[in-house]
């Protein structure tokens, strides 16, 4: 493993970790591990079309059945005379 510093971090940003890690119970090298780690896995992942995506999306609140809807002969189409 390697090791990674970080100068010139903000004390805003510092002090958001050290919550965000105290609320998560770990440590803030855990927690600044845990971030890296799920913002990078969520970039290495396959791009998928938007309907996939929202398929997969709402999979598991399950499906519904759509009524038949009765419909009509089609009409003739217009002619059209020169």
């Amino acid at each position: 493993m390697t090791s990674l510093t970080i100068h010139d971090l903000d004390e805003s940003i510092q002090a958001r970790l050290k919550d965000r890690a105290a609320v998560n119970g770990r440590s803030e090298e855990d927690e600044a591990r845990a971030i890296l780690h799920a913002v990078l896995a969520a970039h290495d992942a396959e791009p998928q079309a938007l309907g996939t995506a929202i398929h997969a999306l709402f999979k598991p609140l399950g499906g519904f059945e759509l009524p038949d809807i009765p419909r009509d002969p089609m009409r003739e189409p217009p002619r059209f005379e020169s």
